[in-house]
């Protein structure tokens, strides 16, 4: 591990300060969206815009890399991200920003496409687990520090925006400066829509689910909290709970699930995910009879400390159920193919997963107009629920089919094929990359 390190520190810095940045940026639009009251439709949109620009992004940016190579990519889009974070700032606009969120989307995708590939021509098939690994500890920890940077200043100063885009700008320092040549990138192939159905309905259909969910927890928890009235402080301690859930529940969760019926653990999970949602929604301070609230505005019905904390746990375990499913219907998809498929199945999945991440803030926000902040817990189980009814329903069709080359690894919420590839189960060949451990 530290031989990785050392070797591939230019490119793990760059990446662990975008990544700050990244997590802090969502996370304050979702504040600030609120502050300015902006209405919900318009903060869904906004937040959907993301996924979309990342969606073309993973579609368009390769063929951009093999024109002009990594670095000149990632310097542009690096940039771009840079000035996106300032133009929220100078155009309080919820149009405008819902644009430059659709350019964020699609620079961050470009930005974490070379990062991947970069590490696969670092990687080899003997410590490319390691490399994995490494990325994903990089990943959350710099998650979770974006999350509590909320308290550097205000939302609604102008402060926080620009050490947003300060941060974008030094990610490149340490890329530009490196010596090493960058890769030859390598165009992934993936598993159509129609195939991947054919293979499993559970996972295709349970991934597209997952996609409106985890969009969802990601986007929209900044502006649920921030209704509710909590503090800044609060809101980024639930906002980093939700991120370390995310990354601690998923080893446990996964080792159970390779020792059963994958698909039992994904409708566990969902099912978990629903009752903690319900328990939150409970506990939200608001009487039987009022559950829903229209005026977000005067809602301020949790005064003490323990009514809080309560909704934090809550909150917390729905998260650690939810946040792992993407690795576990990837795995469970995997028990249905062969092992030289698995990166071509996991590129399919992340289209399925994106259409579903594009319009799940948009639909949450609806609910949210409609049924006051509870929308945000009520989304999560309308999208759950369906999962658990049709892999109960699956589960009485198809025998599951144990698949010894297929086991559970933990991956970032946002990995994109070429990362999918770092996973030592995939079987792809990294026998010809430029290794660290020959460095």
């Amino acid at each position: 591990m530290y031989k990785i390190l050392k070797n591939s520190w230019a490119l793990f810095a760059g990446y662990g300060v975008l990544i700050i940045a990244h997590g802090l940026q969502g996370n304050l639009l979702g504040v600030r969206a609120v502050l300015e009251k902006f209405d919900y439709i318009s903060t869904g949109s906004m937040m959907s815009g993301y996924f979309v620009g990342y969606f073309f992004g993973a579609n368009f940016v390769p063929k951009i890399i093999i024109r002009v190579g990594h670095i000149r990519v990632f310097a542009v889009f690096a940039s771009l991200a840079s000035l996106s974070s300032l133009l929220h700032v100078v155009f309080v606009n919820p149009v405008i920003w819902t644009l430059v969120r659709f350019l964020t989307g699609f620079s961050v995708i470009a930005i974490f496409i070379i990062v991947e590939s970069w590490l696969n021509d670092r990687a080899n098939n003997r410590n490319r687990g390691k490399v994995l690994s490494l990325y994903m500890f990089i990943t959350f920890i710099g998650l979770t520090m974006g999350n509590m940077l909320l308290n550097f200043s205000s939302p609604i100063k102008y402060e926080p925006f620009i050490l947003i885009s300060l941060l974008f700008s030094i990610a490149l320092v340490p890329i530009l400066l490196t010596k090493r040549k960058p890769p030859k990138f390598k165009k992934i192939g993936l598993m159509s829509i129609k195939e991947l159905h054919k293979t499993s309905p559970f996972g295709t259909f349970s991934m597209f689910c997952a996609g409106f969910t985890i969009s969802v927890i990601f986007t929209m928890s900044a502006v649920y909290t921030t209704v509710m009235n909590f503090s800044i402080f609060e809101t980024s301690i639930l906002l980093a709970l939700i991120t370390l859930a995310g990354a601690l529940f998923q080893w446990p969760i996964g080792s159970i699930s390779d020792n059963f019926d994958r698909r039992k653990i994904i409708i566990g999970c969902a099912f978990f995910a629903i009752i903690f949602s319900i328990l939150a929604m409970f506990s939200s301070g608001l009487s039987l009879n009022n559950l829903f609230l229209e005026n977000m505005v005067k809602f301020d019905h949790l005064t003490t400390a323990r009514d809080k904390i309560r909704l934090f746990v809550f909150i917390t375990f729905l998260a650690g159920m939810l946040l792992p499913m993407f690795s576990l219907i990837l795995a469970l998809v995997n028990d249905y193919i062969k092992k030289d498929k698995f990166v071509a199945a996991g590129a399919g999945l992340n289209i399925i997963f994106g259409l579903g991440a594009m319009t799940g803030p948009l639909i949450c926000s609806f609910l949210m107009l409609n049924f006051g902040p509870n929308g945000f817990l009520l989304h999560l189980i309308i999208f759950l629920f369906p999962v658990v009814i049709f892999g109960l329903y699956r589960i009485s069709q198809r025998k599951y089919e144990d698949n010894p080359d297929s086991s559970f690894t933990p991956l970032p919420r946002e990995i994109t094929p070429l990362g999918i590839e770092l996973d030592p189960t995939t079987g792809a060949d990294l026998s010809n990359s430029s290794s660290s451990d020959k460095k």
